[in-house]
C-alpha cells in the first residue's frame, strides 16, 4: 500500500471510568485485545492503508503510552543486553515503520480541546481523527476518497445503532416477531474514523471545556460542512468490561477488523557463534562479537 503523509490523530486521554476493572492502572488505549493494546490494533488498521504518521493526544496516565512507544521496537523481538554498559543488540527487526508524535493535552481536557492543542503538529491541509477505544473494518481508503470528493470541512464515519434491548414488531398488541438487540438501520451514531480539513479547527478552542461532539460539530452541521461516510460492516467500541470481553471473543475467532497480514519479524543474527570443536582449545563455548 502506498504511504500516505496525512497524519492520523488519536484521542487517548480519557479516564475510562466505565471500564475501571482495566483502567485503574493504565489508560484505556493500553487495554489489551489479544495481547496487544487496543491502540496498536487501531494503528495497524490505518497503516494497512498506508497511513503511518500518528499524533496521539495524551491525558490520563499518558506516561504509560509514552513508555509503550519508547520500547515498542523491542516488543516481540529477541535481544541481548550488556548489563554493564547498557548496550542492546537486537536480533530481529520490528516490522512497524510508524512516526508517532505524543502530545500532552491535559488530564481533564475534553475532546475538542485535545484536538485543538495537538493540531500544531498537523503539517498538511487535512488530518484523520479517531477515538482510542473503538475498532472497525472501515475501508480507510474509501473513507478518505469520499471526504476529498465532497470538499466539506469534516467527515464522520456513521455506524448503525444497536438496540440495548429486544425489538418487538407489534400489531394490535400481538407480537409478530422478537429480535434480540437488533441493529436499527435507520439510526446512525458517530463511530469515529473521521477526516477533517485544517479549516475545521476554526470551530474548536483549546479551552479544556471544548467538546468536539457538541458545539463544533453542531456548528459545522449548521454551516453544511459536516458529512457522513456510511459504514455497514463491523464496529465495536470498548466503553465497558463486557465490550472488552466481546472484542477478546472476536479476536479469538478471527477478528473482523484485522485487515492487515500476519506480522513476521525479520531475523538478523547479531552474534556469530564459533564451534569450540573446530579449534584446538578446551571444549568451552566461544562467542565472537560481530
Amino acid at each position: 500500500m502506498k504511504k500516505q503523509s496525512t497524519p492520523v490523530m488519536i484521542l487517548a486521554g480519557g479516564l475510562g471510568t466505565r471500564l475501571r476493572e482495566e483502567t485503574e492502572y493504565r489508560p484505556k488505549p493500553m487495554v489489551p485485545i489479544g495481547g496487544r493494546p487496543i491502540i496498536w490494533h487501531i494503528m495497524k488498521t490505518y497503516s494497512h492503508y498506508g497511513f503511518y504518521r500518528f499524533i496521539i493526544c495524551l491525558g490520563y496516565k499518558g506516561n504509560s503510552i509514552k513508555n509503550y512507544f519508547l520500547n515498542n521496537r523491542l516488543e516481540g523481538v529477541d535481544f541481548t543486553v550488556n548489563t554493564k554498559t547498557g548496550a542492546v543488540i537486537e536480533h530481529q527487526i520490528n516490522t512497524e515503520e510508524w512516526e508517532v508524535t505524543l502530545v500532552d493535552t491535559g488530564e481533564n481536557a475534553m475532546t475538542g480541546s485535545r484536538v485543538a492543542q495537538a493540531a500544531r503538529y498537523v503539517d498538511g491541509e487535512r488530518f484523520m481523527l479517531t477515538y482510542g477505544d473503538g475498532l472497525a473494518d472501515v475501508n480507510i481508503e474509501k473513507l478518505y476518497q469520499f471526504h476529498t470528493s465532497h470538499k466539506k470541512a469534516a467527515t464522520i464515519t456513521g455506524v448503525n445503532l444497536v438496540s440495548r434491548f429486544g425489538n418487538l414488531d407489534v400489531t394490535d398488541n400481538q407480537i409478530n416477531s422478537f429480535a434480540e438487540k437488533n441493529t436499527i438501520e435507520t439510526a446512525w451514531i458517530n463511530g469515529g474514523f473521521m477526516v477533517l480539513e485544517k479549516d475545521f479547527l476554526a470551530y474548536l478552542s483549546t479551552d479544556p471545556s471544548c467538546v468536539l461532539e457538541q458545539s463544533p460539530f453542531q456548528h459545522a452541521a449548521t454551516d453544511s460542512q459536516l458529512m457522513m461516510f456510511k459504514h455497514h460492516g463491523f464496529w465495536q467500541c470498548m466503553d465497558t468490561y463486557r465490550e472488552h470481553q466481546i472484542l477478546e471473543e472476536h479476536w479469538a475467532k478471527g477478528a473482523p477488523w484485522k485487515v492487515w497480514e500476519h506480522d513476521t519479524n525479520t531475523f538478523t543474527p547479531a552474534i556469530k557463534y564459533t564451534s569450540p570443536w573446530s579449534q584446538k582449545t578446551s571444549p568451552a563455548r566461544i562467542i565472537e562479537a560481530p
